[in-house]
């Protein structure tokens, strides 16, 4: 008989299981449950306060699956943390930790690999292997606050892939992660960040879980943004700009518009007015972010562009910040997961060809 992964599972839904397949009482769910996710135990061996005539029932049907941590990289700079985790089938993502000064925050993935392909991004350059399952994107987190000894209090779906190619995974891991006798992670300190996947976008809207929405834009209109992100051939702007003012009538919640600056391409004074315009009316956040090292050599603009690019948003009656980077140094910054894995398999390709 297959086993199932625990992290899988919602409460009600592990509570029914235990109770009608193995026939455990309801209130060992909560027990099993304090082990996995607030004291970090991942062998039922060590659950102490449970019968061994539970341990061996769970253990017959039920795994924990936790992803092996294959490397870790520590920023020199700010902290910041880079975790490589490998899943049981072999499949490998990167997740990060970052440190602010009233929160510990996780980017974690969604996808190994990414589909979408935007030119500027290393993690769509590996290719697309296949959706991580709930509990894989749940034992992220619970992988690295083991590692690191600490409780991640804020969560962004800035990882590996499009959460919205993989909604129904994505939308269960936030439950399980905000279910208070798991994680308990207040949904308010989660984010999904979104290439523009306008009816996911519509649909979040609904979605009683008052989650925030980040929309990676990067471009003022279709001519610019084909260029750079192929997603927008099939999801058009003028197509998920009204998705997020459909999200935002239903939510009232604030949408964060992420925007990469690159030099002599977007980052123009006309560029901003042009990004004020098909703004107008959305109350949002603007976050300005210099690209960072990518495949397609795009460069930064230099640090005065970029002042000026915000303070026309500004002067537009935008709110705008220009993002500070974290974890350049160890390729954990914007669009650099993946990054160094993909130059170490070229090189192993080069040298294997030559």
């Amino acid at each position: 008989m297959t086993k199932k992964n625990i992290l899988d599972f919602e409460y009600e839904e592990l509570e029914i299981f235990l109770k009608n397949e193995l026939n455990i009482e309801k209130f060992r769910t909560k027990q099993v449950a304090d082990w996995i996710y607030k004291k970090h135990v991942f062998t039922f061996s060590e659950m102490t306060n449970l019968s061994q005539q539970v341990k061996d029932k769970l253990e017959e049907r039920l795994y924990i699956g936790i992803p092996e941590i294959v490397d870790m990289q520590v920023s020199k700079v700010d902290g910041t943390i880079k975790f490589l985790l490998q899943f049981m089938d072999g499949a490998k993502v990167e997740s990060v930790i970052m440190y602010y000064a009233n929160r510990v925050s996780a980017c974690i993935s969604s996808q190994v690999g990414c589909p979408l392909k935007c030119s500027f991004y290393w993690t769509g350059k590996g290719g697309f292997t296949r959706h991580l399952t709930s509990g894989e994107i749940v034992s992220q987190v619970l992988a690295m606050e083991k590692a690191k000894h600490l409780n991640i209090n804020n969560i962004v779906f800035m990882g590996m892939g499009e959460p919205l190619l993989n909604y129904e995974n994505t939308m269960k891991s936030i439950r399980i992660m905000n279910e208070e006798n798991f994680r308990n992670i207040g949904a308010r300190h989660i984010t999904i960040s979104t290439s523009g996947i306008a009816d996911k976008i519509e649909e979040l809207g609904d979605v009683k879980l008052d989650i925030r929405l980040s929309l990676s834009l990067h471009a003022p209109n279709n001519q610019k943004r084909d260029r750079i992100m192929p997603v927008n051939s099939k999801y058009p702007v003028e197509e998920v700009m009204q998705a997020c003012r459909n999200y935002q009538k239903k939510t009232k919640n604030r949408v964060t518009i992420e925007y990469t600056l690159i030099r002599n391409f977007n980052e123009t004074k006309e560029d901003a007015l042009e990004l004020a315009t098909l703004l107008e009316g959305l109350k949002v956040m603007i976050n300005l972010i210099p690209v960072n090292p990518n495949p397609k050599g795009y460069e930064r603009p230099s640090r005065p562009f970029m002042i000026k690019f915000a303070e026309e948003l500004r002067n537009k009656g935008f709110e705008v910040s220009l993002r500070a980077e974290r974890g350049t140094d160890i390729d954990a910054a914007c669009g650099q997961l993946r990054k160094r894995n993909i130059e170490r398999t070229e090189v192993r390709d080069e040298k294997r060809n030559f």
